[in-house]
């Protein structure tokens, strides 16, 4: 499933328009990508919960030339599934 076919979704589940169900669903990635972004964490009881993490600095090689190349420090998102989320897919 893509951007789209979810707000397409999101909009006959509700029985919302699809340019509402796309406003929900930019305000909810922008609200958590900021979150995010300020260090936090979103949770969401049941679904799953994403998370910062920091990812350190470390060597790695260039396949083509085998020399070797830094790997710069970074943060990486993280995400957990809830239990209900599991079971749905389990």
């Amino acid at each position: 499933m893509n951007k789209t076919e979810l707000i397409d979704a999101m909009a006959a589940d509700a029985g919302i328009s699809k340019a509402a169900a796309k406003q929900a669903l930019e305000s909810f990635l922008g609200n958590v990508g900021s979150t995010l972004k300020g260090g936090g964490r979103v949770s969401l009881v049941g679904f799953g919960s994403w998370s910062v993490s920091q990812r350190a600095a470390r060597e790695g090689r260039n396949p083509q030339t085998g020399a070797t190349i830094q790997i710069a420090a970074k943060n990486v998102v993280k995400f957990k599934a809830g239990a209900e989320l599991s079971d749905a897919v389990n």
